[in-house]
């Protein structure tokens, strides 16, 4: 499928500057969250599976944040972003959900440290369960924001480059590629700066290997999808930005 002839109506750009866009600020709202119920509810349950076979180094018996499930989300839009907006606009939702992720860290260890109202009984029973859902260390706050950063940038930087390298074909071939590198800069940084030294290095592996192969499986399997939202979306914004002339710093705001 070549996705650079989508529609006739689709105008082939160097830049979405400029321009208003239909649905770029209901993408950036879902990107943002799936990026802050993914860290902020789903790392405080640790989910189990057993398998009818065992994989080496993991056993038969799995155990994943649950948020796994759908972190990988938040990278297809992404890839969704850079594909149909450019590179420029997707840096702009990614530090949206980086000034999110770090007002909903500061929000939670208020919250936390606010005393509570004795003569209220079932705040004995919430505060203890905020604490235990909300209350990382800081090595996991700071572990996961530099990682989202890190990775998501990576991932929108290679499926930018590779979209012009490839003069718009063979979308499937970015995307995964894209995570590919991006989840792995993202779980290469994430648990050994979260679990580091708390976890056994055997572990350690484990689970990075486990959660990243997961993260690029769910990709692969969201392809078909990803291919019928790029072309709608391309054909209703009548825009398909090739990232030519872009400044790919992502210390940048500008669109």
């Amino acid at each position: 499928m070549d996705e650079s002839s989508t529609t006739n109506s689709v105008a082939r750009l160097r830049s979405a500057h400029g321009r208003h866009f239909k649905y770029y600020e209901f993408i950036m709202a879902a990107f943002v969250v799936v990026l802050l119920c993914s860290n902020l509810i789903g790392p405080g349950k640790v989910a189990e599976l057993t398998l009818p076979f065992a994989l080496p180094f993991l056993g038969d018996k799995l155990s994943f944040g649950a948020g796994n499930l759908f972190f990988p989300i938040g990278y297809i839009f992404g890839d969704i972003l850079t594909e149909v907006y450019g590179y420029a606009r997707a840096r702009r939702v990614i530090w949206a959900g980086f000034f999110a992720l770090i007002f909903a860290t500061i929000m939670s260890a208020v919250v936390l440290a606010l005393p509570i109202d004795s003569n209220e009984p079932f705040n004995n029973v919430l505060q203890p369960a905020l604490e235990t859902v909300f209350g990382n260390t800081w090595r996991i706050v700071v572990g996961s924001i530099v990682a989202f950063w890190a990775g998501d940038f990576v991932n929108s930087y290679v499926l930018a480059r590779m979209k012009v390298w490839m003069q718009g074909r063979h979308l499937w071939m970015r995307t995964i590629g894209s995570t590919i590198v991006g989840q792995g800069v993202d779980s290469l940084i994430f648990y050994p700066l979260a679990f580091y030294g708390i976890w056994s290095t055997e572990s350690l592996v484990a689970v990075v290997l486990f959660n990243f192969g997961f993260k690029v499986a769910v990709e692969v399997a969201m392809t078909p999808v990803t291919y019928v939202v790029v072309a709608k979306l391309k054909e209703a914004e009548a825009v398909d930005v090739y990232d030519e002339e872009t400044d790919f710093t992502p210390f940048s705001l500008q669109d």
